[in-house]
């Protein structure tokens, strides 16, 4: 919108930081406040255990595709989907409002159908949506496929640090350091890889191989014990 506006990015980004701010102000007060915990030594570096691995995999997959939706969705609907100024970031926008949106309901549905199956429930999202895009590169599909790519990633991550912190091997901290360290490798390699791709063949052929992720979440997800 500001950039169809022709909103300098100055005034943008002062619009934004005053939102932010006024939400900080509100949500302050319901902080939690510090808990005394009394140290204890651990370990520097731990060797995870197998369930800790599926988690680190898990999460390093869905972390390649919220890197390639980060940094490639306005490119693919500029160069692939052909979108007009006004609406070069809808992609992104329809995308980031479901990965914030399903993470107030991840809870409650994982409360009822358990950890593996929303885990691989969102894996075949994200690989639905993502080729949705890819075979039919309109405004409304591109639109309505990283809509499902965002309700896709909503719960991954969420979810594999929830598990990580129950580690019965290692301590709840070291545990989500080794995960969280696993999956942000995904965020990292997936930006270039696309790029890699891209180059090579083309957006919509490496975006294909991106959505190989989702199908590679439900796999692996298989592999939890429940």
């Amino acid at each position: 919108f500001m950039i169809g506006k022709e909103i300098m990015p100055f005034n943008h980004f002062i619009l934004i930081a005053i939102l932010i701010m006024i939400g900080i102000a509100i949500s302050f007060q319901y902080l939690l406040p510090d808990e005394e915990r009394p140290e204890a030594q651990v370990k520097l570096f731990a060797r995870p255990d197998r369930a800790l691995i599926i988690l680190g995999l898990i999460g390093f997959c869905c972390m390649i595709c919220e890197g390639a939706m980060f940094d490639w969705s306005g490119i693919y609907f500029q160069k692939v989907i052909k979108a007009e100024k006004d609406w070069v970031g809808i992609g992104y926008t329809a995308f980031m409002a479901t990965m914030a949106g399903g993470r107030f309901v991840a809870d409650w549905i994982t409360h009822r159908v358990g950890i593996k199956k929303t885990i691989q429930c969102s894996g075949a999202l994200i690989a639905t949506g993502l080729l949705t895009a890819v075979l039919f590169p309109t405004i409304v599909f591109g639109i309505t496929g990283f809509f499902l790519v965002g309700l896709g990633v909503s719960s991954v991550i969420p979810l594999v640090y929830s598990e990580a912190g129950r580690s019965k091997t290692l301590s709840p901290g070291i545990a989500l350091a080794t995960v969280s360290s696993i999956g942000f490798l995904g965020f990292l390699m997936g930006p270039p890889l696309i790029g890699i791709v891209s180059g090579m063949f083309s957006l919509r052929i490496a975006f294909m191989i991106i959505s190989v992720m989702g199908l590679t979440i439900s796999f692996i997800a298989s592999r939890l014990e429940k």
